[in-house]
């Protein structure tokens, strides 16, 4: 059966004549913000409009060049005529894939100075990515203290308030927990990695390796005979 969330709409709404775009998982949603949709969310599900101002030829130029990178990356996608394309651009890794190797790194550490090398990515003082997203915020407050309307400066305060509060009370956090794991020089259990070495002072050379066997499981039982079928 196809996955549901694979299958998208992207058309203008009959009613209100706004450009919508409709379905698809969390990789469509970046897709389409990284087209230049906005999302909206509600209750029961998540949508996308085109940003507000737009020029209908904007938002046509905008929703076809959805259409071909959902389609290239292998979403099936239902449009209005005019945003139908048979471009398909190529696409490339997005800078947050680089900040999720190391999740992948944790779930695949075998010991605690493994786990740390991978959380200093995130903590180092000078160039972690928490430090990098403190330098995001700032120069996004920065940014709003020059746009000149009313909000803008509260904006920039809040920004700034998120930087200074709760992003260091993260990296705080975050870099104690690195800075144990560095010292506790302990191997996760169950993620041990086999060489394959015989130890040196194994008498037994036809040995494989020095790891345990793995653990033995017994066969299922077999299901209880139905009281019907007893003779």
């Amino acid at each position: 059966m196809p996955r549901t969330d694979r299958f998208l709409d992207i058309r203008r709404d009959p009613h209100s004549d706004e450009l919508l775009a409709r379905g698809g998982d969390s990789e469509a949603h970046s897709i389409l913000q990284r087209a230049g949709f906005v999302a909206v969310v509600r209750v029961h599900e998540t949508y996308h409009r085109a940003p507000t101002g737009l020029a209908e030829d904007d938002e046509s130029r905008l929703a076809t060049d959805a259409v071909a990178r959902l389609r290239a990356a292998g979403y099936h996608v239902d449009c209005d005529a005019d945003f139908d394309t048979a471009s398909r651009p190529a696409s490339y890794l997005p800078l947050g894939s680089s900040v999720a190797h190391v999740a992948e790194r944790l779930r695949e550490a075998a010991t605690t100075g493994e786990a740390a090398d991978a959380l200093t990515e995130l903590t180092a003082a000078h160039d972690g990515v928490l430090a990098a997203l403190e330098e995001v915020l700032t120069a996004t407050a920065d940014f709003h203290d020059g746009l000149g309307q009313a909000a803008d400066p509260y904006i920039a305060r809040r920004l700034r308030y998120l930087a200074d509060e709760h992003l260091r009370v993260i990296r705080t956090d975050l870099s104690e927990t690195r800075n144990q794991l560095a010292d506790r020089h302990a191997p996760y259990p169950g993620r041990s990695t086999c060489t394959g070495e015989v130890p040196s002072t194994e008498q037994e050379r036809s040995a494989v390796c020095a790891c345990p066997p793995p653990p033995r499981t017994l066969p299922a039982p077999p299901p209880p005979m139905a009281a019907g079928l007893r003779r």
